[in-house]
């Protein structure tokens, strides 16, 4: 399979500032928020792989999303611009798994993560269904190209508690 140029690694493209009405009682960030501005991260990247509004008016397909796990590194703060990455982590005929890194658009460091698995709905059905071919081609494109960033520290995490050391 030839790999498009225009294949970016990581996706790079969602920006955005931390609003306000985000902010909560802590002063910071409230989590939902966080999940808003990945879920606008990946209206980008289902837009890069075709998955977008056109897709689905003339398929009737279109995603849901099965599970998000959302891991947070450090605060964000009222007015700090945010950068999300998008790196496709593995798809099949009806399922994509993605991952996405939030920064803090000036300073660099790492805000949040979250992996996300999505399934290919048919609308009429509200059934899991196949991917079209094209889909299906352009996400194997864009695996091959993220295939090199390795696999992020926190995708395939757990939540878990270690057990008490009672020594």
């Amino acid at each position: 399979m030839e790999v498009s140029t225009s294949t970016e690694a990581p996706l790079d493209r969602y920006r955005g500032v931390v609003l306000p009405d985000w902010i909560d009682y802590n002063g910071h960030m409230n989590l939902a928020y966080y999940l808003l501005a990945f879920d606008h991260a990946t209206d980008i990247f289902f837009d890069y792989v075709g998955l977008d509004r056109a897709y689905r008016e003339a398929s009737g397909g279109t995603t849901f999303t099965a599970e998000v796990h959302i891991a947070y590194r450090r605060e964000l703060s009222e007015g700090d611009p945010l950068r999300v990455t998008t790196q496709l982590l593995s798809f099949d005929a009806k399922r994509l798994r993605y991952f996405h890194h939030m920064y803090h658009g000036r300073d660099g460091f790492l805000a949040a993560t979250v992996e996300n698995l999505s399934l290919h709905i048919d609308l009429k059905s509200r059934r899991v269904a196949p991917f079209a071919e094209t889909v299906m081609d352009r996400l194997g494109e864009v695996l091959a190209r993220h295939r090199v960033l390795g696999t992020p520290e926190k995708a395939g995490a757990a939540i878990a508690i270690p057990p008490l050391d009672d020594g």
